[in-house]
């Protein structure tokens, strides 16, 4: 069982950034792909971004591309979402999930999700 919290949410005007950080309890952090996704009010959960266990592969979705920088410490258990020039568009609960497949993906099929952080953009 893996428990995922993240944190680095908040209120930030059009243009500016915010760094997500999502930590997993336990020791297998390094063996699970790590995404993050995000559910704006009334829409469906939608995929941001995703990194393999080594960081060697990362996917990110279209609207972000250029944007957002996914990373990942195994060593902290900590993976990040470096967010730039954000959007009103960008506002929505983004949430952090973990695969134990090796495959990474861009669909919802992540084995444990965190409770989401609130990331608000006002124009």
């Amino acid at each position: 069982q893996v428990q995922l919290v993240e944190s680095g949410g908040g209120l930030v005007q059009a243009g500016g950034s915010l760094r997500l950080s999502c930590t997993a309890s336990g020791r297998t952090f390094s063996t699970y792909v790590m995404g993050w996704f995000r559910q704006a009010p009334g829409k469906e959960r939608q995929f941001v971004a995703a990194i393999s266990r080594g960081s060697g592969t990362i996917h990110y979705t279209d609207s972000v591309e250029g944007r957002f920088t996914i990373s990942r410490d195994n060593a902290k258990n900590t993976v990040y979402l470096q967010m730039n020039n954000l959007k009103p568009g960008d506002t929505a609960v983004y949430y952090c999930a973990a695969r134990r497949d090796p495959m990474v993906v861009t669909t919802l099929r992540y084995d444990y999700w965190g409770q989401g952080t609130q990331v608000t953009v006002s124009s």
